[in-house]
């Protein structure tokens, strides 16, 4: 694998148990739906994840909504996407079940104000962002999307979040990840076409390589249903984003995260970003609004509500190294 040189606006490590997300208590049905979160130990808030979000706003700053391609400006929305199979406190139902709340919608509201456009939110499945975004469909998908060397030759991305990754398994088990030689014959369950997959995909063939059991790798349709492996003791571990398997572990209490490790691998901290179709024109205006509300306070208000203060990047990067390439 080609060393890579660390970013220069992260400081997380690439192991370790880093709590990006620091969760204290559940959701509480007698206050109108809260759960308490905390970005840091100690110091707890409560979210609101009740239909009435009352969302942080911002105001349109015209000379970045004038890079916005034409089209998109004259149709006066922004068609955003996300994964409907997403959880806390990413993108999730409210407690209506219908209304769509997370960070990532309120990120992509705060975007669409700077624009001074409409968001406009789909909720699809994880592989039809990707079909949607080929097609023009959708204009940009915010559904913690991982920069990959890969994605990079079909899309733009405009990064927003750092990327952290989260082994997961049922509370007191003993287990503990900090490298491949702890899942060697475990059986593991991650999402399909994830970078999460890659990752795991990678770490079972440098097991097999050095002489070690791979891991056997599970697949399931819903988080539910992967939950459900992981209490019934037919799955090990789940690999997933941390800030949902934090905010799981937190609000269950009947797993735990056993290990973090960055989205882009060892060498290099992963980053979470906005994508676009390729050439779309649409990459310098997400950024530059990113970059705004960065510097306006109101990203920092998004990420403190969600319990991801933790998370938080410096600046917006177009483009920016990747998760790398199988065997790079």
């Amino acid at each position: 694998m080609t060393t890579l040189v660390p970013r220069r606006t992260t400081t997380a490590a690439a192991l370790g148990l880093v709590g990006a997300l620091v969760l204290a208590a559940c959701a509480n049905p007698t206050d109108g739906g809260t759960a308490e979160v905390a970005a840091t130990p100690g110091n707890e808030t409560k979210i609101n994840i009740s239909p009435d979000q009352n969302r942080v706003t911002t105001g349109k700053v015209d000379s970045i909504a004038a890079e916005v391609p034409e089209r998109i400006r004259r149709r006066g929305t922004l068609e955003l996407v996300a994964s409907s199979g997403s959880a806390a406190p990413l993108t999730f139902y409210a407690t209506d079940n219908r209304t769509v709340i997370g960070v990532e919608p309120d990120i992509a509201h705060l975007v669409a104000d700077v624009l001074g456009l409409k968001a406009h939110l789909n909720t699809v499945s994880w592989e039809n962002i990707f079909v949607g975004l080929d097609s023009a469909k959708y204009d940009a998908g915010l559904s913690n999307i991982t920069v990959t060397e890969e994605r990079k030759e079909k899309y733009d991305f405009a990064t927003y979040r750092e990327d952290n990754l989260a082994f997961e398994a049922r509370k007191g088990s003993g287990l503990k990840v900090t490298g491949p030689q702890d899942v060697a014959g475990k059986t593991v369950a991650v999402g399909s076409g994830t970078n999460q997959e890659k990752l795991l995909v990678e770490w079972s063939a440098e097991n097999k390589k050095a002489g070690r059991k791979p891991v056997d790798i599970k697949y399931y349709q819903s988080d539910s249903d992967t939950y459900l492996a992981l209490q019934s003791g037919r799955i090990d571990l789940y690999l997933g984003p941390n800030p949902t398997a934090a905010y799981h572990a937190a609000t269950t209490g009947r797993t735990e995260v056993v290990g973090t490790y960055s989205g882009a691998g060892a060498r290099l901290q992963g980053l979470i970003a906005a994508t676009t179709k390729k050439d779309s024109g649409l990459a310098e205006p997400l950024a530059d609004a990113l970059n705004h509300i960065i510097d306006n306070g109101t990203y920092a208000k998004v990420l403190k509500r969600w319990g991801l203060s933790g998370e938080a990047v410096t600046r917006s990067e177009i483009n920016p190294p990747g998760l790398p390439k199988t065997g790079s």
